[in-house]
């Protein structure tokens, strides 16, 4: 009688054939030190909150950082089996998908379970800054910008810079308004009302729904463009960007297994 492994199985064998994102993204030896360090960071996760020891955010973040030490080394090999461009490829992945997993969060809090948009931010509060989402998603365009040069140009990942570097300019739009308001407060000696959560460029009392320019012309019939509340706007930022990244990442690989190697 022979044993056969999900590694080695016809099925999973065709599915890593289709979707190679999956093979890819396979903690494979490591899968183990995954299932490992995600189970001791869970316990201890709900052993601090159970006995009042630490916040939701400061748990999760340790069961984040339980978990990196394995994320090196798979990384690491992924760098030595596939080259640079496919280890950030891999990395991206992964830190954009628990990204996005955050917004849903958040907007199941907000929309599920109908909390105030103070209380929605998801299992990392404090990663819920303005500066956070500035110095992320900058770094988000540079790494797609590192996978461009390293030979990944195709339709998807010429819509996900698009994509990617509009993102990046309304952070930059929110922060440089944080900053300016931030200072206004301070000279008013006001020092404990935050500015956080700002309108951007889109959305509810965002620029383009206030714009002389814009206001009351097409730009703003469209839905939630200028209507949306933020929650809802970088949920939905998020959502395409991660889908973009997948539909890349996907076409990239599947050229690479025809032949077409990646640099």
């Amino acid at each position: 009688m022979t044993h056969t492994t999900l590694s080695t199985s016809p099925w999973w064998t065709n599915m890593q054939e289709n979707l190679p994102l999956l093979r890819l993204l396979h903690p494979k030896q490591y899968a183990s030190a995954v299932g490992i360090s995600l189970a001791i960071g869970l316990t201890l996760s709900w052993i601090v909150l159970a006995a009042g020891v630490a916040p939701l955010w400061a748990a999760t973040a340790m069961t984040l950082l339980l978990l990196l030490p394995a994320g090196f080394f798979k990384w690491r090999d992924d760098y030595r089996r596939y080259g640079r461009t496919v280890m950030f490829l891999s990395v991206l992945l992964t830190a954009q998908g628990l990204h996005t997993i955050e917004h849903l969060i958040q907007w199941t809090q907000y929309h599920i379970l109908y909390w105030t948009m103070r209380q929605s931010n998801g299992l990392l509060s404090p990663a819920n800054a303005e500066w956070v989402h500035f110095v992320w998603n900058w770094l988000v365009l540079l790494v797609v910008l590192l996978l461009m040069f390293g030979g990944m140009r195709h339709v998807w990942m010429w819509l996900l810079l698009a994509v990617a570097a509009f993102h990046a300019v309304e952070h930059t739009y929110t922060f440089i308004r944080y900053q300016i308001i931030l200072r206004e407060l301070t000279a008013m000696d006001i020092l404990n009302v935050t500015a956080q959560g700002l309108p951007g460029i889109v959305g509810r009392d965002g620029w383009l729904a206030r714009s002389e320019w814009t206001r009351g012309t097409w730009i703003c019939s469209i839905p939630g463009l200028t209507t949306a509340v933020r929650l809802d706007v970088h949920f939905w930022w998020n959502a395409i960007e991660m889908t973009l990244l997948i539909l890349a990442g996907h076409v990239a690989l599947r050229r690479r297994m025809q032949g077409e190697p990646l640099p």
